[in-house]
């Protein structure tokens, strides 16, 4: 099997998992492995493999980075995926099998969501899709800092797929604590609050909304980290909104 679709992902000190992910990506004709910052190892993991190519660039924010990864591409239909994703055997066979005439085509895929290795069905990880598979002739990323993703047109059709692909999210606990620095840092450029109590309603209904309305509990303890993450999560980027509210 030789995919002729280019993988392409953007990393930074991606060594624990990338090792993993490159490997499930085997029978694809070329992975595009777009580094930013890293000091770690990451680098020599992506030399191993014969079938990527490593390219070292700047970080924009996910959407114009992942689009200015993709440029490298030399393959029209890109699959986009982070380093700490893994692509099994039946979506390897799924993508393959795949005619790609239509490039108005999107492709959505079933991501299954691993906390410490437990598959988590609840707390708004267990029915996630996202659109991976596109034609980079026709499609890109909306130019979003965090939460990106593929900006469609009048014309276009999404087409789901049968088998979904893993996530291995989170593996230490503490990538909780580096996420909402970072994702809160992101988020809180260039927008304001200007009432603190916007801040309080937001990461309070985060936290209701993950736990009870999403059914958080149902995953044990896990799904309360969740919960508690997400309240960090919109409590520091609406108060950093709120702070540059204030500076104005």
């Amino acid at each position: 099997m030789n995919i002729k679709v280019s993988v392409v992902i953007i990393a930074k000190n991606a060594q624990s998992t990338l090792a993993d992910t490159l490997q499930s990506l085997a029978p694809f004709a070329e992975v595009i492995l777009y580094l930013n910052d890293s000091t770690d190892e990451s680098k020599s993991v992506g030399e191993k493999f014969n079938n990527v190519t490593v390219i070292e660039g700047t970080f924009e924010g996910f959407g114009p980075t992942k689009n200015r990864a993709a440029s490298y591409a030399t393959n029209e239909w890109v699959l986009s995926l982070d380093s700490d994703e893994i692509i099994p055997i039946a979506l390897q066979e799924e993508i393959s099998a795949l005619t790609l005439q239509d490039p108005n085509t999107l492709y959505l895929l079933k991501r299954d969501n691993y906390f410490l290795g437990r598959h988590i069905k609840h707390s708004g990880w267990g029915n996630d899709r996202l659109i991976r598979l596109y034609n980079r002739n026709v499609h890109q990323f909306h130019d979003k800092m965090v939460h990106e993703s593929i900006a469609q047109t009048d014309i276009s059709l999404v087409v789901e797929l049968q088998s979904s692909f893993q996530h291995n999210a989170v593996q230490d606990i503490n990538q909780f604590l580096q996420k909402v620095m970072k994702y809160s840092d992101l988020a809180a450029k260039d927008k304001k609050t200007c009432f603190f109590l916007v801040v309080l309603l937001k990461a309070n209904f985060a936290f209701f909304k993950t736990y009870l309305l999403q059914l958080g509990f149902m995953d044990g303890w896990r799904g309360f980290v969740i919960a508690i993450s997400n309240f960090n999560g919109k409590f520091f980027r609406y108060t950093k909104r709120y702070i540059n509210c204030k500076k104005k």
